[in-house]
């Protein structure tokens, strides 16, 4: 069998965790400059370049582009056609989810108040609301609401589901549970007190919380964003914030990153992440995990897992 050729990008600890595959030639591209080969059977990119970097690949025979992150909108504007790209699934779920549970627990506990009360030296009683007993609504029901759903369920909480299309699913737990239409979608939001949105970035999650739907949510509900920025009106959302009725927690913003004079860092009842959900010590031996199996795919003459744009030849 010929030797695989893997492109890797600089990023610190991914060449070192993989180590030497038996049949695999590893080289090193940004995809900054010319590329290393003329043939890629692998392109991992780095995982903060953006996807203007993939029009590198232009002229470049390459196989399989590896994303290293779940979300890949806008890629096509850059993939050369007919290159297949697959996702990082399986890489960021987890570490996803822990961010929305300590987002959600932090903002319904009122650790951002608390903190701030420390470093003023201020002992300040007050009571904040439970996680318990709130009726969640996950938006989205991939992967990382799955992950959210198994990490909520200690908590006692009441969970619905929503999704482009109504269907049943079967959780991570093993259980078959209902999940919603985007159809409902005001309806469900008028009956949660947390609503954390997981959903990818399309032409229909766009703006899919504008306006009108914040509107929907009860007075003192908390809106939990850790899909991307544009599923949120952000100036909708401002003006939710600013008159107190609604509060929120976002790892993910519209624009971004946050310009240091946007209105939101000033709006009351607001925790802001730099969209660092996906990125914590989990993500490099999954990152590690994923590349070798799609390693093995390939020698075994086997479709890689995840692609999502483009289609691998069949046999």
């Amino acid at each position: 069998m010929s030797e695989l050729t893997v492109s890797l990008p600089t990023d610190p600890g991914l060449r070192e965790a993989l180590g030497d595959e038996p049949g695999v030639r590893f080289v090193t591209w940004d995809l900054d400059g010319p590329a290393p080969a003329d043939r890629l059977d692998i392109v991992v990119p780095p995982y903060w370049g953006g996807n203007r970097q993939l029009a590198q690949l232009a002229g470049v025979e390459t196989r399989l582009v590896q994303w290293q992150s779940i979300g890949y909108n806008g890629v096509t504007k850059h993939l050369p056609q007919g290159v297949p790209l697959a996702n990082a699934t399986t890489v960021h779920e987890t570490s996803t989810a822990e961010l929305a549970l300590a987002l959600t627990l932090a903002a319904q506990r009122g650790i951002p108040e608390f903190v701030r009360d420390g470093t003023e030296h201020r002992w300040d009683l007050r009571s904040f609301p439970s996680l318990a007993d709130r009726r969640v609504l996950l938006i989205g029901y991939g992967g990382v609401s799955k992950a959210i759903e198994a990490r909520l369920a200690g908590f006692e909480v009441e969970i619905t589901r929503l999704a482009r299309t109504s269907r049943e699913e079967t959780n991570l737990a093993g259980d078959r549970v209902a999940v919603h239409g985007f159809a409902e979608l005001h309806e469900r939001l008028a009956e949660a007190e947390i609503v954390i949105a997981a959903v990818p970035l399309t032409d229909e999650t766009r703006g899919l919380l504008d306006a009108a739907a914040l509107a929907a949510m009860p007075d003192g509900a908390l809106l939990v964003n850790v899909a991307r920025g544009p599923v949120v009106d952000t100036e909708a959302l401002v003006a939710e914030l600013q008159s107190g009725r609604l509060r929120a927690a976002l790892d993910v913003t519209d624009p971004e990153p946050l310009p240091a004079d946007h209105p939101l860092w000033d709006c009351p009842g607001l925790l802001i992440t730099a969209h660092v959900g996906g990125d914590s010590s989990a993500m490099l031996p999954r990152m590690v995990a994923l590349i070798r199996r799609q390693i093995a795919h390939l020698r075994a003459g086997e479709a890689p897992e995840n692609v999502v744009v483009g289609e691998w030849p069949s046999a």
